[in-house]
Parts: structure tokens; sequence; C-alpha cells
């Protein structure tokens, strides 16, 4: 079936506008991520730059060729652009100019502007360039990014691959004999037109995803010390409680609270307790490993489930970790010291609700004992 090729131009150029418009509405709906903003930008030049090329054969070639390409070349660009953004990278503005400048350049050439060839090769090549780029950035990246980029990888990767294919078959028809059965510019207009949908869903899809994740995220942290919060320790430290009874391994809670807490901010300022909090939160996640579980649980209160560890390994950390925080240069006048109790998962037979019980035994003994302590749960007979 020979498909039309101006009916196919005018759907694309209605695609990319439609797709571009709805773009640049997410990006002004939400929280204005950069990277809606450029590909949203991207495809609203694609779709000026298609308007560009459709007019060669009407007089007007000049618009079409220099105007028309250096619009689509930009687009290409800031698609990768958004991609980069997208990583975290900064913009460069040097490789996202150079696809347009190269083509104004190679224009001034009569030899590479009178030859649709020449002129097909490069800016096939430019284009499958700016794709791979994107590509690439993903793919550096994708050990810190978040989210399933593998579709959008997928995608540019195809998209290059096609427009090197093009470099390599394509030579170029006049446009008053396109719609006269040239095959190849057809599934290039149609490529086009699903790409950009493509891209759009893709990348959209990814920052809805990271926006989801860091909200998550947020939700589970403590804005004040950076570490889990009350919710994340509770779902934490019952996974890891979970998987200790199943494979039979120990587990020990430490329960830390602050020292005349109320005193410090009543004597220099709510400021400075913060300070303290902040302290004490930076020596107890530096002394952890990644697979305990610790997290401030209250005003000044925290707790960490050391995961593989028994009453000995336990005692030294807490330990250690009331001493650096009782020798740590403060407010001139400000003494910091720290009560710590410790219970071990297998006495409250690896339940949550009870193992934070039993510590807190140990820390109300600590506090007695004259605080700025470790005590351990010890069962009575």
């Amino acid at each position: 079936m020979q498909l039309s090729i101006p009916t196919l131009m005018v759907m694309d150029i209605y695609i990319l506008l439609l797709v571009g418009v709805l773009m640049l509405h997410a990006w002004s709906r939400g929280r204005r991520d950069a990277t809606l903003g450029y590909l949203a930008t991207a495809l609203l030049l694609g779709t000026l730059g298609t308007v560009l090329v459709s007019l060669r054969g009407q007089g007007v070639d000049f618009v079409s060729i220099l105007a028309g390409n250096v619009v689509l070349h930009l687009s290409a660009a800031l698609n990768w652009t958004a991609l980069r953004v997208f990583t975290g990278r900064r913009i460069h503005p040097p490789g996202a100019l150079a696809g347009a400048v190269l083509w104004l350049l190679l224009c001034l050439l009569p030899m590479f502007y009178q030859s649709l060839a020449l002129r097909v090769l490069v800016g096939s090549l430019t284009m499958a360039a700016y794709a791979g780029l994107g590509a690439f950035e993903l793919w550096r990246s994708r050990r810190q990014l978040e989210v399933d980029f593998r579709p959008a990888l997928a995608l540019l990767l195809f998209h290059a691959a096609f427009y090197s294919v093009r470099a390599v078959v394509d030579r170029g028809m006049p446009f008053d004999t396109l719609d006269q059965g040239n095959a190849f510019f057809a599934l290039l207009v149609l490529e086009t037109l699903l790409y950009a949908i493509g891209i759009a869903f893709v990348t959209l899809a990814m920052v809805k995803e990271r926006a989801e994740l860091r909200y998550k995220s947020a939700a589970l942290r403590d804005p004040l010390t950076g570490i889990g919060n009350r919710r994340a320790f509770i779902h934490g430290a019952g996974q890891l409680l979970a998987e200790s009874k199943r494979m039979q391994r120990p587990a020990v809670v430490l329960l830390c609270d602050l020292d005349y807490f109320k005193r410090l901010n009543d004597s220099f300022g709510h400021a400075v307790g913060d300070q303290a909090l902040a302290a004490f939160s930076q020596i107890l996640s530096s002394r952890t490993r990644q697979q305990d579980v610790c997290a401030r649980i209250g005003g000044e209160e925290f707790a960490c489930l050391l995961a593989d560890a028994d009453h000995g390994v336990s005692l030294v950390l807490a330990e250690r970790v009331r001493r650096e925080f009782a020798e740590l240069p403060f407010v001139a006048g400000a003494q910091l010291s720290v009560s710590i109790g410790i219970a071990d998962a297998a006495q409250a037979n690896h339940e949550l609700t009870r193992l934070l019980s039993l510590a807190d035994q140990a820390l109300y003994a600590a506090k007695a004992a004259g605080r700025n302590r470790v005590e351990v749960y010890r069962e009575t007979s």
C-alpha cells in the first residue's frame, strides 16, 4: 500500500504540535522539571522545522534548506539536552549548537548546497549522532538513575539506527516527485511521528517515576538530621527482623536518648538543640553499616537495629557512639551526653514492638544510673 506523503507530512506536523503543547502543559502544571521544558521546546521546534522543510519546491527552497534544517537540528539537540538534564548533568551549549552551526557552514559551499544526496547524508548523521548522545547520557548514568530508563534507551537507539541506515540508503528525491513512490521518505516521516510520541511518553513516565520516588523518600526521612524517621524505622526494622528470624541470625536494637535535652534547648536555644540532634545522627550513621536500620523516632530519641550483631558487638559500638558524642566540641558551657539501651531480638521473639519495649527498659535503667551510659537488657528470673 502506497502512503500519501503530503498526508503523512500534515499528520506529522499535527502530532508534533499536539505532543509539544501537551508536554509544555505537563511542564507548566507540574513542578517545572527542566527535562520536560527542554523536551517540549524540542517538540515545538520539530514542528516548526517540519513546516519549513515542507515548503521545499514552493519557490522558497533557501528557507527549507537553511532555516528548516537548522531548526530540526536544534530540535534534536534539545532532545539530547533534555536527557542530559534528566541525568543531572549541565546543558552543553557548544554541543547543542554544533549541528545547526555545521549545517549553516556547509550550506556556504555550493557543492553541498546544490547536492541533495550530501544534504541527506549530513542531516541523517547529525540526527543519528544526537539520538546516540541521548542514549549515551542514559547509559552512563544507569547506576545513579532510580527509574526504568530501558524503554527510552531502546527508543533512542532505534532512532539513531534508523537515521544511520537512511544516511547509507537514501540519496534523496526532489519534493515534486515525493508522492510518486519514495517509500523510504514515507517511512522517515512515519518513524519521526512515532518517535515523537514515544520519547514524550517515556520521558514523562521517567520524570513522574522519579518524582514519586523522591516524595516517598522525603516521607521516610527526617528533615533535620537527614536519617530515617519513625515510619522508615518501623518499615525497615520490621523487614530486617523478619529476615533475621527466617535465617536464624542475631539482631540487636540500640535505643538512644539525648540527656538533658530540654535543658539544652532552654539554656542555649532550639538552634543549638537542633545542632546537637544533627551531630548525634551523624555520629550514629557513620558508625553503623548500610544494612543496619537507624532513624530518629522521637524528639531526641533515636533507634538503630543492627543486623548480624550480638551483645558484644553492639556494646562496643554503643560505647563508641556514647563516648564520641560526649567528647564532641560544642557550644561553650553545653555538655552533651546520651544514654543507650540495648536489647536482643531473640529476647523479644523478633517482634519489633516487644523489642523496643525491652530496649526502653534498658534505657530507663541507664537514665536511673546517672545517664551518659549504656545498659543491656537482661531477663530476670
